[in-house]
């Protein structure tokens, strides 16, 4: 425990600067995604719109090889946006700007966080909670990774090439391609977290490796299910790279929780033995 007691105000106090000190980072690193986003808003924001992308590439290429993966060898698949009002441009690039400070100002963040409850932590417990915050913050980075990398392509390439009828062009605005691509990266490193959220559990005495064992098949299904949901083409291929991330974290849970504690003896078995 810290060597001095800190009063109530003392810790006001304290939490107070660190909201200061977090909002000043995100000023300030707000301010170089001003400078930023304008020169990676097309190769990086924009950029699965495009045949060029990297995960197209990628799987055009694996599919000499594999022959039931889907058509990515159109080179003509080049999606232009359409904006209809006259703010959404500015605003976009206000957002993207924020959202650019959020995302590098996370190590910083979560740093302050530390910072202001390890005083209050015992050496073992401070600890466990240093490794849960180092671990949840690279669990978010790759999750938002496979969000933008695999999710929000293939979702975005089947919709946009979907047609209901040949009379209906399909057209996206920029404001319909924004709102999705933030809210698919968001939410894929959202669902990164949960093996930090199974540790949390684990420690709480809540969870343990034998549920992990128990309900691995349903984990399966599970996993198959909530990819069918995040993806919408329901082709085996999108299905099989959407159903493997979210199958991992079940499996990276199961390592990261306790194990289970040893089982008492009963009490018949501590009963003494009475002789006849």
């Amino acid at each position: 425990m810290a060597e001095k007691e800190m009063s109530f105000w003392d810790h006001l106090e304290e939490f107070r600067w660190t909201i200061i000190r977090i909002l000043i980072t995100l000023v300030v690193l707000s301010l170089v995604g001003f400078i930023v986003v304008p020169r990676i808003f097309d190769s990086i924001i924009l950029a699965p719109r495009s045949s060029d992308f990297i995960t197209y590439r990628f799987f055009e290429k694996a599919s000499q090889y594999i022959p039931f993966l889907p058509d990515f060898s159109a080179d003509s698949f080049n999606i232009s946006l359409l904006n209809i009002n006259m703010t959404t441009q500015f605003m976009t690039y206000i957002s993207t700007s924020f959202a650019f400070a959020v995302l590098f100002s996370i190590p910083y963040i979560l740093y302050e966080v530390w910072r202001f409850i390890s005083p209050a932590l015992y050496e073992n417990e401070a600890k466990g909670v240093k490794t849960a915050f180092v671990f949840g913050g690279v669990m978010f980075v790759i999750g938002c990774l496979v969000g933008y990398f695999l999710v929000f392509p293939l979702i975005f390439r089947f919709l946009i090439t979907f047609e209901l009828s040949e009379a209906i062009h399909n057209t996206i605005s920029l404001d319909s391609y924004m709102n999705n691509f933030y809210m698919l990266i968001l939410i894929m490193g959202v669902v990164f977290e949960l093996p930090l959220v199974c540790w949390l559990l684990s420690n709480l005495g809540l969870l343990y490796r034998s549920f992990f064992r128990k309900y691995r098949k349903h984990a399966v299904v599970g996993s198959l299910v909530a990819a069918a949901l995040i993806t919408p083409s329901g082709d085996p291929f999108s299905l099989i790279i959407v159903t493997l991330p979210l199958y991992f974290l079940w499996e990276v849970s199961a390592l990261v929780v306790k194990k289970d504690p040893p089982e008492e003896e009963s009490d018949e078995e501590n009963l003494p033995i009475v002789a006849e």
